[in-house]
């Protein structure tokens, strides 16, 4: 892995989009935690500890930095995160933990491409590690969300597991941005390489872990949101050996045959504009959504989407699996008018040639997973739609035969992106808050054995204020069953 895999010059020219919609789109994207209620153990030798002599192996570049605290209530002031990264995934009133001194690693591996610019390197394949000084044996390892660099989960994930005494990695998945898909010699090369990074990580921070402890980690866990929750069902179809088990926060679904985000996205992107317009065809073009996979009950958050995600999403995703349906042009044209020559509208992945498919099943995912995993997803997703996403990969789970290993949890309420909680107040709940309680499932389902409960729907309270729903979520509130076994 000490080598990139994408040496050649990027397959294809600039990309036209508006800067507000570009930024936008890089949003993509419970217990209270105390770090004296899990870290156990305090580190051999005291703070900071060997902090010059760990090295990352296969790291091109790595910089180390003794912290008094390692989450974000003292990172954003010291420097050691990007709050850009990860401004807009969760809910203002998601808690701060604090209270973790340790060693933070800043480093790359060897790539070729350059899209993060983070600490001024212009270098992609960076990643962060970090290793508290009062360590609970554990380590978490993290891919991004969306197109996001390697700090975006810092306050939705990295906070609240560094509290409770994990060590953590996170990558940037060795390609970010709105034109990611420049990145590789052939199609799909750059989602491929996401997979990648996070094993070659994984392996890396385990020898960090193991440099800074004396002992390697005694549990290895993989989480992470959308793109990253993708990721945790790759490594654990492909790479099980290296992981005990993770919680996977309505990843992303890639199937050759479907459905994929390439099969719905396009009939939002027809039928919505007819919604809006009224008239005649709004009634149809209402079913269209629901048959889509986007709801009647879900309609207050389509004009959101419609102008944020849909049709970014579409064109440069389908740039990365199917760059010649444009032919020329670059990632599509933005909101162009269904029957358009070339138009993402339009797009009919059925339609297109088999090389399509084949770019696709380079990164499609099986449903064989070789460790516990916990989904969560929730019901008003509308740039992932539950029933085109989660809904399938359980049943894809269950039908590979591992349904045992697996736990599914649809959140009632649950969208894409938590802050649009605090867009649309009594509407939505968090899902940050459910995904450490499907975190501490997992913990016990591996310790103790104790099984976490059957997949179900998870029932939106009622009457809560808005800092209990960011901060508690009990998976055994139920309304009916899920979709999994």
């Amino acid at each position: 892995m000490g080598r990139s895999l994408f040496r050649t010059p990027p397959r294809r020219g600039r990309l036209g989009v508006p800067t507000a919609l570009a930024l936008a789109a890089l949003t993509l994207t419970a217990v209270p935690a105390t770090a004296s209620a899990t870290a156990a153990s305090a580190g051999p030798g005291g703070h900071c500890a060997g902090r010059q002599t760990i090295r990352v192996p296969g790291a091109e570049h790595q910089q180390a930095a003794c912290l008094d605290e390692l989450t974000t209530a003292g990172t954003v002031a010291s420097g050691h995160t990007d709050p850009a990264d990860w401004a807009g995934l969760t809910p203002k009133d998601l808690a701060v933990p604090s209270g973790v001194p340790g060693i933070q690693i800043d480093g790359y591996f060897p790539d070729t491409s350059a899209t993060n610019t983070n600490h001024g390197w212009n270098h992609d394949a960076q990643f962060v590690i970090r290793l508290p000084d009062r360590w609970n044996g554990g380590l978490v390892v993290a891919g991004t969300p969306g197109n996001r660099e390697q700090y975006a989960n810092d306050r939705a994930i990295a906070d609240w597991v560094l509290s409770r005494g994990y060590a953590y990695a996170a990558t940037d998945k060795g390609n970010t941005g709105l034109a990611f898909h420049r990145d590789g010699r052939t199609p799909g090369d750059a989602i491929a390489e996401w997979n990648s990074r996070v094993t070659q990580l994984t392996r890396a921070a385990r020898s960090a872990v193991a440099q800074r402890y004396h002992r390697p980690p005694a549990r290895t866990l993989v989480t992470g949101m959308s793109n990253g929750g993708y990721l945790v069902r790759w490594q654990l179809e492909n790479h099980p050996e290296l992981y005990d088990g993770g919680v996977d926060w309505e990843g992303t679904l890639w199937r050759s045959g479907g459905p994929n985000l390439l099969d719905f996205l396009p009939k939002a992107m027809r039928a919505y504009p007819v919604v809006a317009a009224g008239g005649a065809g709004a009634a149809q073009a209402r079913q269209d959504m629901a048959a889509a996979g986007f709801p009647a009950e879900s309609e207050f958050l389509w004009q959101y989407h419609h102008q944020v995600y849909w049709d970014l999403t579409q064109r440069i995703y389908r740039e990365e699996v199917d760059p010649g349906f444009d032919g020329a042009t670059e990632a599509g044209t933005p909101y162009c008018a269904p029957g358009t020559p070339a138009c993402d509208a339009d797009y009919d992945l059925a339609a297109r040639p088999e090389e399509v498919r084949r770019a696709i099943g380079r990164i499609a995912l099986t449903g064989r997973i070789g460790k516990p995993l916990i989904t969560l997803h929730g019901t008003l997703d509308m740039l992932l739609p539950i029933g085109q996403d989660s809904d399938v990969y359980a049943r894809m789970v269950r039908d590979a035969g591992r349904g045992w290993l697996h736990r599914y949890y649809r959140i009632e309420g649950g969208t894409h992106t938590d802050s649009l909680v605090d867009v649309f107040p009594g509407r939505l709940r968090p899902l940050a808050p459910c995904h450490r309680s499907a975190f501490t499932a997992l913990e016990g389902w591996l310790s103790a054995g104790h099984r976490p409960p059957a997949s179900h729907t998870v029932a939106l309270p009622a009457g809560q204020d808005s800092v209990s729903l960011a901060n508690t979520c009990s998976l055994r509130t139920g309304r009916g069953t899920g979709a999994s076994g």
